[in-house]
């Protein structure tokens, strides 16, 4: 499979970025984790979350959706292991993974950080956020797009470094021509998904479709805005 991929992590208009990314298109690894600021040392806990997941990632030869999940737990046991530090006990943060090998997409997330899944031009597919303001969108309380400004959104459900850890996993085959984003919060609550698809369609790499979105971002943020970052990626041919 033949892959090309992008990366992208900005602070924002915060003190420091709590956000981390790691991606290998080599071999179809991709990571990225939104450290919690309300919890203390979310920078911390986002990074350990990133290590482990891609240092499994590329060690295992098959991952499935099981394998992933595991590895979820795992990160998760880490960062529970590290709030015995003094001022990081109560560090939190999401993650989003992607492994792409043998014309299949395995991913996983926990939190509100999201993978967007293209085929053939087309959005088919987004995770669905572990937070109270997704659960008050499912639960036909607010519409589709209340979920970018609602007040509960920051308020999440299931994080790494909490008990119970319930990450949920997806799979699909892909195709050439397919194409990721995984992004934080702070990126996707201020680009829209018919905008993410729309700068898809006239980019002629990931790095371009990267910068398309951005430039939308960068017209939208207030001061004081959250870190955001994204991974853009392109399956260019399969077998």
């Amino acid at each position: 499979m033949q892959i090309s991929a992008y990366t992208y992590t900005n602070r924002g208009g915060r003190d420091h970025n709590e956000d981390s990314v790691r991606a290998s298109a080599a071999r179809g690894v991709f990571v990225l984790a939104d450290g919690l600021g309300g919890h203390g040392s979310g920078e911390v806990a986002s990074a350990l979350a990133v290590d482990t997941l891609f240092t499994g990632m590329t060690q295992a030869e098959d991952l499935d959706e099981t394998d992933l999940l595991t590895l979820f737990q795992s990160a998760n046991e880490e960062i529970l292991r590290q709030q015995a530090q003094p001022g990081q006990e109560e560090m939190r943060t999401t993650a989003v993974a992607l492994r792409l090998a043998d014309d299949q997409a395995v991913w996983t997330h926990i939190g509100d950080s999201r993978l967007y899944r293209f085929s053939g031009g087309e959005l088919a597919g987004v995770t669905a956020d572990h937070s109270v303001t997704y659960r008050k969108f499912l639960g036909g309380e607010i519409s589709y797009m209340d979920v970018y400004h609602d007040d509960d959104r920051s308020r999440l459900l299931r994080v790494l470094g909490r008990e119970p850890c319930r990450p949920e996993a997806g799979w699909a085959d892909v195709s050439p021509g397919d194409a990721f984003l995984l992004c934080s919060d702070g990126f996707w609550e201020f680009v829209y998904n018919e905008e993410i698809q729309a700068d898809l369609c006239t980019a002629r790499t990931p790095e371009e479709w990267a910068e398309r979105m951005l430039l939308r971002h960068i017209r939208r943020t207030p001061p004081g805005s959250d870190n955001f970052s994204l991974i853009t990626v392109f399956v260019e041919a399969c077998g």
